[in-house]
């Protein structure tokens, strides 16, 4: 697959991480939408390598804080340390048996390495019926629609959104549901409502460009792009999103829309 074009799909976010088939072209998402990392997991000053250090001494002096640990699984995942990052953590959940933050973390960097239906029964047990998270029950839909279970995952997005109504990286990946499935009208309503929240960021704004432009609306998608990405690099991208599509039969809107050749799977 193009650089290009998978810029414009790890820009696009879900999310996660998911890969997965869209008729053919197997696509990327660089993570999952809605994090479940405390505040104080931020890389110092914004360097994930300084987070690496800060962290990782912090967890060698005491592989027992949960919080360290924590905070050292997220900075690796950051830095894509990603099989690392699940190690750490396992042994953290080891330490301490039950500890919800850390099986909400450790079920995210199941997910990041592939393994879907282990990461979701961790997060199974990161929350509870009685006292469910939002961001963990999102991040549940996303694992479900990488297994390619999207009716379960709509169910997992529509018990986020009865605690958090309208939040945008939940309807982002309900969008990305439908779009997973090909029902770009569908995903396209769902994202518009995503990008009208005043809360939005860019992660929606991409996923809501990729719909759009799947559907052969590339001048529009390039002007949603070009609301994060320098004008040149947004115009490359739909460029390329338009030469993929080009010449291909058929509708690109409603169900089982996007006829897509088979591509190369990301490097």
């Amino acid at each position: 697959m193009s650089s290009r074009l998978a810029r414009l799909l790890a820009s696009a976010a879900v999310t996660t991480l998911v890969v997965t088939s869209l008729g053919g072209c197997q696509t990327t998402m660089s993570d999952i939408t809605g994090s479940l990392a405390p505040k104080s997991e931020a890389s110092p000053a914004g360097d994930p390598q300084r987070a690496i250090d800060a962290y990782g001494e912090r967890y060698r002096a005491n592989p027992k804080d949960a919080d360290a640990a924590v905070a050292y699984g997220q900075a690796l995942r950051a830095n894509g340390q990603r099989a690392q990052a699940a190690a750490v953590l396992e042994q953290a959940t080891i330490a301490n048996p039950g500890n919800k933050a850390i099986l909400a973390a450790y079920g995210r960097a199941l997910a990041d390495n592939g393994n879907f239906q282990q990461a979701f029964d961790v997060l199974s047990h990161a929350h509870s019926p009685d006292n469910p998270d939002w961001r963990i029950l999102s991040v549940q839909g996303a694992v479900l629609d990488q297994m390619n279970r999207h009716d379960e995952a709509r169910r997992y997005y529509a018990s986020a959104l009865k605690i958090v109504p309208g939040e945008p990286t939940v309807l982002s990946n309900l969008g990305l549901s439908y779009m997973l499935s090909k029902e770009l009208p569908k995903a396209e309503e769902v994202l518009r409502q995503a990008y009208a929240s005043t809360r939005a960021d860019a992660r929606v704004r991409q996923n809501l460009a990729l719909v759009v432009g799947l559907q052969g609306r590339f001048a529009e998608a390039e002007s949603i792009v070009s609301a994060d990405l320098p004008p040149d690099e947004a115009a490359a991208n739909v460029a390329y999103l338009k030469e993929m599509l080009k010449g291909r039969e058929g509708p690109r809107t409603g169900q089982g829309a996007v006829p897509m050749a088979s591509l190369n799977q990301p490097d």
